[in-house]
């Protein structure tokens, strides 16, 4: 992170004072708020500042230091600069550099002096005359320091407090920067939506205002924020008018944070020349050295993920050629550990890598910044893991989880907590293994509130640096040294694939989405549900292990001794052969090796129990295949049992859809918007429509050009419905972006949509029971679509939804809609029940519609009552 110092002279006339005073501070600390937003191992700012020609040399001197990164010497200078001020008996100047010393000691992490000298500049205007504006700029460094220590709460306090000055002195300017931070401490709490509503409400403010670096932090800011919550366009809107505000100002340094922030958006839309391109305009814009490497480091780490590794290759002199030019500080460091990451990836002497982490670790201590020392140290015990060098890798591990703890950093804490347990699972202390993954767990739910808001610093990454947590602790707990898992392990590790998938949504999401009371699924079968039974099947990279929930009986568990790769391949040749006519013969024989893997080991039990209903807890590639297609030789799984999906949990409380009259919202579209030709028409709408209204439930019907992102808004908020039918086009995603519905007049992404069905929750009591998405389909090969799904719909407040694993047949898909509906309203069954019914009709009444690719790939998620 950087900042700006603040610099006061009390000569001359006290108004011009004041405003230069004001002017300065509104960049120092415009300059705070931007490195706070702006991932700091991408993005760094520098900007011409207003210093006033009487001002002490030692404040210049020291600000030149702090402006080129050398902030330990900065320090220095400060400490002289506040001892000569406090002789002179000049308090007001003394506090302004005991701010200034408070974010010089924030730059190298050391957190103790930070908070002794802001604490004393605070306390130095306190008995003294108050200058409110010296105040306010004071109290936002205060605030700083509280975000970076893990206190947002008091951060948002805080700027709360400087709000009220501004307005009090009537700063309009500086006014909207405490808005701006405060949005910053909203998003570090998980409030994402909250915090883009406030950083929306200050452009809208300056909007009116002409050009100046305020408006364009601002947009810069919402633009980052934007893209950190996955509405990638709206965040690239924004940039690019950062980027022409920017260039109007000729604040060169500033146009390079735009083009690097733009870079980042193309290349997480996986525009990748785009981003080279972006890339390549901040590292000729830029004359600092630190954003040179950084838009260096994002180009290499684009060219390794793209496995353009001779490309990589030529970008390593140059990078490190520029490392060599940075003096020794936080941005330093992290730069130094991203290479050695990147390094990683193109075979590269782990000596050589080895070399930078230790330079890392050299730098971060001469820096006493403890929290950079952590990073460094776990990653080195890192790679002497990977060399199998266990000893000195336990050490180094042991060391950098210290230094974690102590600098409240969790999002480095759990990082080593994992390695701490791979270490002592490699060395076989089983024991001591749990214990550390258990740890890492605790500490990512503490995370939990908002993952994606973890400090970016460390190439946060879900798939990489979270899922795997989970699912190896899952793996240690069932399979520990061979023994057989109690009663109390079993829970244990089912209830960590459930946080899996939770984990799974806020990140899908961008915010800790799923909020509320949590209804153990065990309690809902034992008590309303005596003839459904719960399975978990976790795939792990040697087994198949299943835990099983029978109603009113203990878990039971079981493993299927077939590795992840083989596991992995039948499911996908299962998937490919459903969609294919001539395939019958071969989809049966996969279908009923899945179903000795997941049934066959309890079918007996399940009869004896006289369970009808299963529900499955899926994990990866099992997402994607229908389990109504499993085949035990003679009948498929929906001929014996009515399916449902669920994330684990109940969020809202359990009803069946039976006690309440079956009122329908529905929207369809025959032909797809022009702009989406891939699309082809579905007339069978009509007749599903009209089946639909054959059942005689309630319906209000939105067709075609009455099938508007608008129209749908306004009927949602103003129509009393409990089940909302979208006949159109769709697709499900684990990237927000590429999940989308499309009406007349264009898609409605996720999260627009997310947005309009929870408006419909606010002014509408009758609370959403059902989602049916007849036309959509999950995206090929993904295993975390059908979570996006689900999350579509629960985080929204709604109990289910009905949806396809793939596009099939509109003809076919009218009969089975309408064959559903049919149930649910006059055979007052429950919807997984109402479902299979529907899908057992297509298989034995229409000969056409027989095949499982027609009535298989229509799946019920979250509540199956």
């Amino acid at each position: 992170m950087s900042a700006k110092f603040y610099v006061f002279s009390c000569r001359g006339d006290w108004g011009v004072v004041k405003k230069k005073i004001i002017n300065f501070c509104l960049l120092a600390v415009l300059t705070i708020f931007i490195c706070v937003l702006v991932t700091p191992a991408f993005a760094n700012i520098s900007q011409k500042t207003i210093i006033n020609q009487d001002s002490q040399s030692k404040i210049v001197e020291s600000q030149t230091l702090y402006e080129s990164g050398r902030f330990a010497e900065a320090v220095q200078i400060l400490q002289q600069a506040v001892q000569e001020y406090q002789q002179q008996g000049d308090t007001l100047k003394q506090a302004v550099a005991l701010g200034n010393l408070s974010l010089a000691y924030q730059q190298i992490g050391n957190w103790q002096q930070a908070q002794l000298a802001i604490t004393n500049s605070l306390d130095l205007q306190e008995f003294n005359n108050k200058n409110l504006a010296i105040l306010a700029q004071t109290l936002d460094i205060q605030g700083r320091l509280q975000l970076l220590t893990g206190k947002p709460e008091l951060a948002l306090t805080t700027w709360k407090q400087t709000e009220d000055i501004y307005t009090k002195i009537g700063n309009k300017n500086s006014i909207a920067l405490a808005l701006l931070y405060q949005a910053q401490a909203l998003r570090n709490q998980g409030f994402n939506k909250q915090a883009i509503e406030k950083l929306e409400q200050v452009n809208q403010t300056l909007k009116s205002q002409g050009d100046s670096l305020a408006k364009a932090a601002v947009l810069l800011s919402l633009g980052d924020t934007l893209e950190n919550v996955g509405e990638l366009e709206k965040s690239r809107l924004a940039l690019e008018q950062s980027l022409a505000i920017h260039q109007r100002l000729k604040s060169s340094e500033n146009i390079a944070l735009s083009l690097l922030s733009l870079g980042n958006n193309a290349r997480i839309q996986q525009k990748n020349s785009q981003a080279v391109a972006f890339y390549q305009q901040t590292f000729d814009t830029s004359s600092l050295p630190i954003t040179k490497v950084k838009a260096r480091l994002n180009h290499l780490n684009l060219l390794i993920t793209e496995k353009k590794f001779a490309a990589a290759q030529t970008l390593i002199p140059e990078i490190q050629s520029l490392l060599i030019q940075l003096p020794p500080s936080r941005p330093s460091i992290y730069a130094h550990i991203n290479l050695a990451h990147s390094l990683g990836g193109l075979n590269t002497p782990k000596s050589q890598i080895a070399q930078l982490l230790a330079t890392g670790v050299q730098a971060a201590r001469s820096l006493n910044d403890i929290r950079a020392e952590a990073y460094a140290l776990g990653n080195l015990g890192n790679l002497y893991e990977k060399t199998q060098q266990f000893a000195e890798a336990i050490n180094l591990t042991q060391q950098a989880l210290i230094l974690a703890q102590s600098s409240n950093a969790p999002e480095i804490t759990y990082l080593w907590q994992w390695q701490m347990g791979r270490l002592f699972k490699a060395q076989g202390n089983f024991t001591g293994a749990i214990a550390a993954y258990d740890a890492a767990v605790e500490t990512l739910e503490s995370l939990r509130t908002d993952l994606v808001a973890v400090n970016q610093d460390i190439q946060f990454n879900f798939r990489d640096n979270v899922e795997p947590v989970y699912r190896e602790s899952v793996a240690l707990l069932l399979q520990n040294s061979g023994k057989k898992p109690d009663i109390q392990t079993l829970d244990k590790a089912r209830t960590r694939i459930e946080a899996l998938q939770l984990a799974e949504l806020d990140n899908f999401f961008r915010e800790a989405c799923l909020q509320g009371q949590r209804v153990l699924l065990d309690q809902v079968v034992d008590k309303d549900n005596p003839n459904t039974a719960i399975l978990y099947p976790i795939i792990l990279p040697e087994q198949l292990q299943v835990i099983v929930k029978i109603p009113q009986q203990p878990l039971r568990h079981y493993t299927v001794n077939k590795s992840q790769v083989e596991v992995e391949r039948t499911l996908a040749e299962l998937r490919e052969y459903i969609l294919e006519p001539d395939r019958t013969e071969e989809v049966q024989t996969l279908s009923q090796e899945v179903y000795n893997w997941l049934i066959k080991p309890m079918a007996s039990d399940l009869a004896t129990s006289q369970v009808n209903t299963l529900v499955f807890v899926l994990d990866g590639a099992l997402r994607n295949i229908p389990l109504a297609a499993l085949y035990d030789g003679e009948k498929y799984l929906v001929e014996k049992y009515a399916i449902a999906l669920s994330l684990g949990l109940q969020l809202l409380a359990p009803k069946p859809l039976t006690q309440k009259p079956v009122s329908i919202l529905a929207a369809g579209l025959v032909q797809p918007p022009p702009e989406f030709p891939t699309f082809p028409p579905l007339p069978g709408i009509k007749l599903e429509f009209d089946l639909i209204a054959q059942t005689g439930a309630s319906t209000k019907k939105l067709l075609d050009q009455d099938f508007t992102s608008s129209t749908l808004g306004k009927n949602v908020n103003t129509l009393p419905f409990n089940v909302l039918h979208l006949a159109t086009h769709g697709q499900f995603s684990s990237r927000s972006e590429d999940t989308f519905i499309l009406a007349n007049d264009g898609s409605i992404n996720v999260l627009e949509f997310d947005k309009l069905l929870r408006s419909q929750s606010e002014t509408n009591t009758q609370i959403l029971e059902l989602l049916v998405l007849s036309a959509c389909q999950t995206a090929t090969g993904d295993n975390r679509a059908t979570l996006g799904l689900a999350g579509t719909a629960i985080k929204a407040g709604a109990r289910s939804t009905v949806a396809s694993l793939w596009h099939i047949n509109d003809q076919s898909t009218a009969v089975l809609i309408g064959e559903f509906y049919n149930e649910l309203v006059n055979s007052k069954v429950t919807k997984a029940e109402a479902l299979r019914r529907a899908q057992v009709k297509l298989l034995t009444k229409y000969p056409n519609y027989n095949r499982p690719g027609y009535w298989a790939a229509y799946v019920l998620v979250g509540n199956w009552f």
